[in-house]
């Protein structure tokens, strides 16, 4: 058996939808995958084919090992896409950081892993006599890893850091606009113990909300982008981050969690539902730090973290 060369991609955790800003806006977290991926030609006649994968952390013991692993189905399906023969083996060390399903982007993360590994293992022997590699670029990148995941909000804080705007136009074309945050914004992230399925959670959505809830949302997002930015203060972040649109909706899958964001909410910190949940997602300022702590309790885990500014890469065991 033979193998190319390992690629190591990393990528970050991200908090989607930020309380009003719905399906479009979303923020990169200081807290990351690596996946380490390969190709190798294994044993047997020529149509063989074998993957190979080891997991430690999250999803140890839970996951697919085999074809059927997202990051291997991202990759094959990325190789399809760039016009490349599939690879007989793959093979993957995944070290994993990011909860799953907790609303923190574990399954954008893992599909943004794969697009960039194809990417990146593109062109060596074990795809065969390539002739001319098209280019694959970075907005292809975005296009694939957005159409896998269904929807933009993780994957364009995963793949371009920082805060981003995503949005579709009528052609159903995905787009982004990355903003720099500004240096005082403080994401905390308060980790339930149980876990809620993203399809449950949309499944609680209505098909209509009134006029009046809309209006409310689209100024409270206009407003967050700016807290985000430029404002960072408690006042601001607490009116911008309310929600009529998708939380109150989805409360009664997680209770706990709608509990805590109100509580917290009351106090004055600005606190939201990440993604689907059930993780709350807390904006920690000077004077709300000390706050937090007495309204979770000891069966959260609550993760300080920085906003990821990069966002998703290849990199080399001296970068890391």
């Amino acid at each position: 058996m033979t193998e190319s060369t390992k690629v190591t991609v990393r990528v970050p955790a991200t908090s989607a939808n930020l309380g009003p800003g719905f399906d479009t806006l979303g923020l990169a977290l200081g807290l990351y995958d690596e996946v380490e991926a390969s190709l190798f030609t294994p044993d047997g006649g020529p149509d063989s084919r074998a993957v190979k994968i080891a997991v430690s952390g999250e999803g140890t013991g839970e996951l697919d090992q085999g074809e059927g692993h997202l990051i291997v189905r991202t990759m094959r399906t990325t190789f399809e896409r760039m016009g490349l023969p599939q690879p007989r083996g793959i093979r993957l060390n995944c070290l994993n950081r990011i909860p799953h399903a907790r609303g923190l982007g574990s399954s954008s993360a893992a599909i943004c892993a794969g697009v960039l590994a194809a990417r990146a293992l593109a062109g060596t022997p074990y795809l065969g006599d390539l002739g001319v590699l098209g280019d694959f670029s970075d907005e292809d990148v975005f296009a694939l890893a957005t159409e896998i995941e269904g929807h933009p909000d993780n994957v364009a804080p995963c793949l371009a850091g920082g805060l981003t705007i995503a949005w579709t136009d009528r052609s159903n074309a995905p787009h982004m606009l990355k903003l720099v945050p500004h240096a005082d914004i403080r994401p905390v992230a308060i980790v339930p113990r149980q876990r809620l399925s993203t399809e449950v959670a949309r499944g609680l959505l209505p098909e209509s909300v009134p006029h009046a809830d809309a209006s409310a949302n689209a100024g409270r997002a206009a407003l967050l982008v700016a807290a985000l930015t430029a404002r960072p203060e408690r006042e601001l972040l607490l009116a911008a981050t309310e929600d009529r649109l998708h939380q109150d909706y989805r409360a009664p899958a997680m209770p706990r969690t709608a509990d805590l964001v109100q509580r917290l909410r009351g106090i004055g910190v600005p606190a939201v539902v990440s993604g689907a949940g059930p993780t709350v997602l807390a904006f920690s300022t000077v004077d709300t730090q000390d706050l937090i702590a007495p309204e979770v309790g000891t069966d959260w885990l609550i993760q300080p973290l920085d906003v990821e500014t990069r966002g998703a890469r290849v990199v080399s065991p001296e970068t890391r």
